[in-house]
């Protein structure tokens, strides 16, 4: 009887999980037909192996669907990114520098381009459900482009939104981050993507 009960615990706890298993990916294309504008906040933590190489950091985000983003280190150091839907720029406030890219270069097979870009996610990337973990629904998406310098990116859901990301790169470093007061379609203000280097600012261009 006790192998009978711990069979069927086992078997209700698939079943429970199956349904968030094979909805990780339909509930990526359900969020990026429903959402054109979102703002948040996010933590970040850099680890390669055990070890951490970078301190935790933390900021904000607001995006506009497709190409537009803003995404501000408050913590430990203030950097921020702007993209305007033609070009990303880097700010490092310490060093008073601005590298600007194309977006057509910096976007594709990356991060930013399957929440912030347009629909084509599964032209960049192979998309495959992720399992349940940490009461998330995880979605991985693996580059399709092998010169790509991301290895894979994974998404956690909860409620039809991103909860976390964690992000692999071809340099051994794996990023984790955390979303917190995530809204959906808010109101967001249109010059949050516009960006105008500071004065004095060094601005490099990258063609």
């Amino acid at each position: 009887m006790t192998r009978l009960l711990h069979a069927t615990a086992i078997a209700l706890a698939l079943l429970a999980a199956a349904p968030a298993q094979a909805d990780a990916v339909a509930t990526l294309r359900e969020f990026l037909a429903q959402t054109r504008t979102a703002h948040g906040e996010f933590t970040q933590q850099v680890t390669r192996g055990s070890a951490q190489v970078a301190p935790p950091s933390s900021g904000t985000f607001s995006f506009e669907r497709p190409g537009k983003f803003r995404w501000t280190y408050v913590k430990p150091y203030e950097q921020v990114l702007v993209a305007d839907g033609e070009r990303l720029f880097l700010y490092d406030k310490d060093l008073n520098q601005v590298t600007v890219k194309r977006i057509s270069a910096a976007l594709p097979a990356s991060p930013a381009s399957i929440l912030f870009g347009g629909n084509e996610f599964e032209r960049d990337f192979v998309v495959a459900d992720g399992g349940v973990r940490d009461g998330l629904a995880w979605l991985t998406a693996t580059p399709r482009a092998k010169e790509s310098q991301f290895e894979r990116i994974e998404i956690g859901w909860r409620d039809g939104a991103p909860a976390a990301m964690v992000i692999a790169d071809s340099f051994g470093q794996v990023s984790r981050l955390t979303f917190s007061r995530f809204e959906r379609n808010a109101k967001v203000d249109a010059q949050l993507f516009r960006f105008v280097p500071p004065a004095g600012a060094d601005v490099i261009e990258e063609r």
